[in-house]
C-alpha cells in the first residue's frame, strides 16, 4: 500500500473555510481565479499520495449553492487549435468538456468569456456554436499596452469596452482550459463594471502550487517549476511580503512582476488595495495538510524525472524546445537528484542491454519491481503487464494468462485485415484478450482482478510507445516514462 503524504479531508474543510472567509472580506461577492486542473490534477495527486485528482471539486461542492462559473478563453488559442496536452484535445473542445462536468455535478455556468477577442474566424465561429448550445458567451477585446498603461486599462476606453455578465452568486469561479487564457483580466474587467454599477466586489487567486508557506527549494516546489517548464515559471521569494510583513513567502515570477500593476488597477477600481503582497492575494491552505513531508519529498523528486522524460520525448517528437529539457536538468540538480534516482529507468535499462531489444520495467506500491522485454507474441509493455499481473496475484511466472492459440488469430487479423504492420498485441489488445481467457481460465481471472493495484505505480518503456499504449497507461492510473527513442529506424512516426 502507497503510503500516504497529504490529508485530504482536512484540506478539503480549511480550504472551503479560508475561501468563505475571503468571500465576506470583500462584501460577499468574490471573483477567484482558480488555476492548475480542477477536475484532474493529476501532478497534485502526485506528488502528494493522500491528494484526490478531483479534490478541487470536492471541496468547491461545500459551497455549491453560492457558486457561478466564467471559462474564459483566449480567442487566439481557439484561432491556433491549441492542445491540452494530458487530454490530447484543443482549449475549445476542452471549453466545452468543461461545461459538461460542471452541469454533471450540478455547478451552475454562467458564461463563457472569449478574452482577445478581433475578430478571429474561429473564435467566432466558436461563439455560435455555444450560442447555439444556449450558452451565453461575452467578449473581451486587445487593451494597448496591458498591462502597462493602467489609466487606459482602467477607462472606458480599456476595460469599458469589454462586455460584462451579470453575475447572480456570490462566488465566481474563473477558470480556463490551460494557462494565457486570460482569468485574472476577465475578474478585473468584471470588478470595473461592478464598481461602475455600485456593486461590491473582490479578486482572489486559488493556485495550488507553489506552495508558499514551504521553502523555495523545497521539491514540492521544485517540481511545479519542472510542470512549468514550458511557460518559463520560476519559483522565486515574494519580496513584497518579505518587505510587509518580515516574513519569508514564496510565490512564482509572473505574480510578483505584475503585482505592482495589479495593486494600481485595485486603486483605480476599488479606491485601495487590500493586498500588501501576491501571496496575500491567494488561499492556498495545501501547505498546512502535508502529513508526510518525507513521502512527499519523494514523490516529487520522481516527478521532477518524470518531467525529464516527457520533455525528453517531446523534443524528439518537435514539440518541445531544448531548453525546456535544459530547465529540468537545472531543477534535478537543484534537487540533488539524476535518472538512476527513478528505480524503473535503472531497471528497464539493464533489462534491454542484456537482451537487445526494447524493454519495460514496473515499480510496485511495496518496491518490488517487475520487467518484460519485446517477444514475438507481446510489445514489452504488453509483456510487462502481465508479468506484473501474475506476481500480483501469485501465480507461476511459467503459466499462460493467454495461451498462444488465442494471440495468434489476433495477430492474424491485425495484420491481413485491419492494415497495421506490427503483430505484436499493445496493452489494451492484451487486456481484452486477458478478460475473455478470464470466462474459462481461473488464472487469468484472478489476474484481472489485480488491475486496481497498478494505480500510482512506476512505470517506464526503453523505446517511445504509441498514443494507444500511452493512453491505456493513463487509464489504468500508471506514472508513465520512456526513454526518447524510437524503436525503429523510420522517418515517419506515429504521435
Amino acid at each position: 500500500m502507497r503510503k500516504l503524504a497529504f490529508d485530504n479531508d482536512l484540506y478539503i474543510k480549511m480550504q472551503s473555510e479560508k475561501i468563505e472567509e475571503r468571500i465576506s472580506q470583500f462584501g460577499n461577492k468574490l471573483y477567484l481565479e482558480l488555476g492548475g486542473k480542477l477536475f484532474d490534477d493529476y501532478h497534485a495527486s502526485r506528488i502528494l499520495p493522500g491528494f484526490q485528482p478531483d479534490t478541487k471539486i470536492k471541496m468547491l461542492l461545500k459551497l455549491k449553492d453560492r457558486i457561478e462559473v466564467m471559462i474564459s478563453i483566449n480567442a487566439n488559442d481557439i484561432e491556433k487549435n491549441k492542445v491540452r496536452s494530458d487530454l490530447g484535445i484543443t482549449y475549445d473542445q476542452d471549453t466545452i468538456r468543461l461545461i459538461d462536468a460542471f452541469k454533471a455535478i450540478d455547478l451552475y455556468v454562467g458564461c463563457v468569456v472569449i478574452t482577445q477577442y478581433n475578430n478571429q474566424a474561429s473564435a467566432l465561429a466558436f461563439k455560435n456554436k455555444l450560442e447555439k448550445l444556449n450558452i451565453k458567451v461575452i467578449l473581451h477585446y486587445p487593451i494597448a499596452n496591458y498591462p502597462s498603461n493602467v489609466s487606459h486599462i482602467v477607462s472606458e476606453e480599456g476595460y469599458g469596452l469589454n462586455e460584462y455578465h451579470n453575475t447572480t452568486r456570490d462566488l465566481i469561479i474563473i477558470t480556463a482550459p490551460g494557462p494565457g487564457s486570460g482569468k485574472m483580466a476577465t475578474c478585473l474587467s468584471q470588478m470595473y463594471h461592478d464598481n461602475k454599477r455600485n456593486i461590491m466586489s473582490g479578486y482572489a487567486k486559488f493556485e495550488t502550487f507553489p506552495v508558499w508557506n514551504l521553502p523555495l527549494k523545497h521539491p514540492i516546489n521544485l517540481a511545479y517549476e519542472a510542470a512549468t517548464a514550458d511557460l518559463k515559471d520560476v519559483n522565486m521569494i515574494d519580496p513584497f511580503h518579505l518587505e510587509s510583513y518580515n516574513t519569508l513567502a514564496v510565490n512564482y515570477n509572473r505574480d510578483v512582476e505584475v503585482f505592482p500593476v495589479l495593486k494600481t488597477l485595485f486603486e483605480k477600481i476599488l479606491g485601495s488595495c487590500p493586498y500588501k503582497s501576491p501571496t496575500d492575494m491567494g488561499v492556498n491552505m495545501i501547505g498546512y495538510c502535508i502529513s508526510d513531508n518525507d513521502e512527499a519529498v519523494l514523490a516529487s523528486k520522481n516527478e521532477i524525472i518524470r518531467r525529464y522524460y516527457s520533455a525528453l520525448v517531446n523534443n524528439r517528437k518537435d514539440l518541445a524546445s531544448i531548453n525546456e529539457v535544459n530547465q529540468i536538468e537545472l531543477i534535478m540538480n537543484q534537487a540533488n537528484i539524476d535518472t538512476t534516482f527513478r528505480k524503473v529507468v535503472t531497471y528497464a535499462n539493464k533489462k534491454a542491454e542484456e537482451n537487445n531489444c526494447p524493454c519495460c520495467a514496473i515499480e510496485l506500491s511495496d518496491g518490488t519491481v517487475i520487467t518484460g522485454k519485446t517477444s514475438s507474441l507481446l510489445g514489452a509493455v504488453s509483456s510487462c503487464l502481465l508479468n506484473t499481473l501474475k506476481h500480483l496475484a501469485g501465480i507461476d511466472d511459467s503459466e499462460f494468462l493467454i495461451l498462444p492459440s488465442v494471440i495468434e488469430p489476433i495477430q492474424k487479423l491485425k495484420i491481413n485485415n485491419l492494415g497495421n504492420s506490427n503483430p505484436r498485441l499493445h496493452p489494451d489488445e492484451v487486456l481484452i484478450a486477458l478478460a475473455v481467457s478470464s470466462t474459462n481460465n481461473k488464472n487469468s481471472e484472478l489476474a484481472l482482478s489485480q488491475l486496481e493495484k497498478l494505480k500510482g505505480c512506476e512505470i517506464h518503456s526503453t523505446v517511445i510507445l504509441q498514443e494507444v499504449d500511452v493512453n491505456t497507461l493513463k487509464k489504468l492510473g500508471m506514472n508513465l516514462t520512456q526513454n526518447p527513442i524510437y524503436q525503429s529506424k523510420k522517418l515517419y512516426h506515429k504521435r
